[in-house]
């Protein structure tokens, strides 16, 4: 025995390290997920979230003023400009793509035709000719900036005004909330009558419970929706709580039965014999008792709902007025691919509330799945 419980505590570093390592693999992507969320575009573009809090270096072109710009200067024509945003601060600068860093600031470049392009430090850009300029689009300009790190939030502005996610986030409420309650009121009491009542069946309908455990709720959704079609619920909030609630319960019967049936019977037993009903050794004794498993399946219940997009869009729709967040989202990387600053913001919103939820209600989740998990009967 002595050597059984020697190696188990030698293991003890390799479980912690595996808990590390895992609390890494959800925490660093969700860390950088925030920092991108206050970036701008340019940011992103230029250098990797780990990198936020030390100047970036940018390349990119900036096109010159046109002929209608120019302005007479004696024998010359002079068009003249900035290449620089507030804030940044040139390394070099070009006049092609193949040369791009070519000139270093105050430096003069000699172009075609007698002309001539200087670049200033503070970014302001002298172009001259002999002759007057022809065409309408200015040269470009190829700049090399180092930007200081910035916080804007903009983005969330962009996001919870203009890009409709505010409404999506109050449809998502609207579903998440009744569609997590409903499922434990109904489970609480079907857990109680199949640990502690006695009546025929009881057995058959623990292993049904079970069974639909492992059934995908895939197949269920085309039959479900026609089934609220026939009756009249069609699409809407009704149908997309009952839907969520009939695919919640197998756990939510599995989890609180196995919670129950491991309370003490004594206490049951005293209740019953001083004269209590049913109902009231249910909502004195066994809900109070139970808090930890009715909390552990809460958690679940509202991660898998708050994050569920196809019973969304099955039965609750797509128009724009009745999109859930995963919905909006999912439009965005189709519509918004390259914009990063607006999906991260996006996505960081939508996981917000799901992770307060969870760091409020997590020891309530790791003791009501333990009892669970160990307690049968």
């Amino acid at each position: 025995m002595s050597q059984i419980a020697g190696t188990r505590a030698r293991l003890v570093w390799a479980v912690n390290l595996a808990a590390l390592l895992l609390v890494l693999l959800w925490t660093v992507p969700t860390f950088g997920l925030l920092v991108s969320s206050v970036r701008d575009r340019d940011q992103i573009a230029a250098s990797g979230w780990w990198k936020a809090a030390f100047p970036s270096t940018a390349s990119a072109f900036v096109r010159a003023g046109g002929a209608d710009t120019a302005v007479q200067e004696g024998d010359l024509w002079v068009i003249s400009g900035t290449v620089l945003e507030k804030g940044q601060r040139l390394d070099a600068w070009g006049v092609t793509s193949r040369a791009p860093e070519a000139y270093r600031p105050g430096e003069t470049a000699a172009l075609k035709d007698g002309q001539s392009l200087t670049v200033a430090a503070d970014g302001s850009y002298r172009l001259t000719s002999p002759t007057a300029f022809a065409g309408g689009r200015g040269m470009r300009i190829f700049v090399t900036t180092t930007v200081p790190p910035r916080v804007t939030t903009e983005n969330y502005a962009r996001v919870i005004g203009a890009e409709g996610l505010g409404q999506a986030f109050l449809n998502t409420l609207t579903v998440t909330i009744p569609a997590t309650v409903i499922p434990i009121l109904i489970a609480a009491f079907a857990a109680y009558a199949l640990a502690w009542m006695e009546f025929p069946g009881r057995a058959l309908l623990i292993a049904v419970v079970v069974g639909l455990l492992v059934v995908p709720l895939q197949l269920a959704l085309i039959p479900l929706l026609k089934l609220h079609n026939d009756i009249g619920i069609g699409k809407g909030y009704m149908g997309i709580w009952l839907a969520h609630t009939g695919f919640g319960l197998p756990l939510a019967i599995y989890l609180l039965r196995n919670y129950m049936v491991g309370l003490p019977r004594e206490i049951i037993e005293s209740a019953r014999v001083d004269g209590a009903t049913e109902f009231q050794i249910f909502r004195r004794i066994i809900l109070p008792l139970s808090f930890p498993a009715l909390a552990s399946f809460a958690i679940f219940q509202f991660l898998w709902v708050w994050n569920d997009l196809l019973v969304a869009t099955v039965f609750l729709g797509n128009r724009h007025d009745q999109l859930v967040m995963t919905g909006v989202l999912r439009e965005l990387m189709g519509s918004r691919g390259g914009d990063w600053e607006i999906l991260a913001a996006s996505a960081f919103v939508s996981i917000a509330v799901p992770l307060l939820v969870f760091f409020a209600m997590q020891k309530y989740l790791v003791r009501g799945l333990l009892a669970g998990s160990v307690k049968g009967g």
